[in-house]
């Protein structure tokens, strides 16, 4: 894994922009996915295995939640565990899914939205998901190319995996794999969402990434620098009030946007 100390706004830019270019389409389209921490010293821990505390009860969990959501409105199209677990991660449930994004300045957002981090340095993970994709057990890869895909969608993933024991034992070393959760809403659409799965409820991704030699990046981005990254993302309007829509996000965006900067 390659660290670095960020400076500056525009140097964070073109570290987060750096590699994009894709010479066979001629465009400008990376292959890399995003995730804003708010405290460096923060780790990748999906809320299933933060401090060890949900790890047995996933099945329970996830069994549960499909018990007693059956019926809430939005729920009758749901067909696969892996729509199941991404609406259950959405509201905030633990399990082993942890949140990405496609965009860079969604990361940024999330790095800086809560202003009692904005004293602690902040870090940016960039995954590209050509190189973890390597990894992945022969099933897995093979789905891909029938797709011709990069990332799965949760309908690809059932299809090679219709249950999470059949998707724990597909290898026995660990991988990751990205995959787009249906639209369940504006929220996800916005977000330009995708979660992180790895073949394990106990497995660090943390560690997996620490041992990367290539395609994995961590920006960390200094307490100095988070209020210029922060006003010039409510410049550009990558905000609570867009990435939240509703009220209960423009109530996010003005209450933090209104507030005064500490002294």
């Amino acid at each position: 894994m390659q660290e670095q100390r960020v400076t500056t706004w525009l140097e964070l830019q073109d570290l987060l922009f750096g590699g994009s270019w894709n010479e066979p389409l001629g465009r400008f389209r990376t292959s890399f996915v995003f995730r804003g921490i708010p405290d460096a010293r923060q780790d990748l821990s999906a809320t299933l295995n933060r401090q060890g505390a949900f790890v047995r009860h996933e099945r329970d969990l996830l069994r549960a939640f499909r018990k007693y959501a059956r019926g809430v409105p939005g729920t009758a199209q749901l067909t696969s565990v892996w729509d199941w677990l991404a609406l259950a991660q959405h509201h905030g449930m633990p399990t082993r899914l942890l949140d990405w994004t496609f965009s860079p300045y969604v990361a940024l957002h999330f790095m800086t939205e809560r202003q009692d981090f904005l004293g602690e340095d902040g870090a940016i993970w960039c995954v590209d998901y050509h190189q973890t994709n390597q990894q992945l057990p022969q099933p897995l890869k093979a789905q891909l190319r029938l797709e011709g895909a990069d990332v799965f969608t949760a309908e690809m993933l059932a299809e090679v995996a219709a249950d999470l024991p059949t998707f724990d034992g597909m290898a026995k070393h660990p991988f990751v794999l990205f995959f787009e959760p249906p639209s369940l809403d504006a929220r996800i659409v916005n977000q330009f969402a995708l979660f992180s799965v790895m073949n394990g409820p106990d497995l660090s991704l943390n560690d997996f990434l620490g041992d990367q030699h290539q395609g994995v990046r961590r920006l960390i981005v200094p307490a100095s620098l988070k209020w210029e990254v922060r006003d010039k993302l409510d410049q550009a309007n990558i905000t609570e009030r867009v990435l939240f829509p509703g009220l209960d996000g423009l109530s996010r965006w003005l209450r933090r946007y209104y507030a005064p900067r500490p002294r």
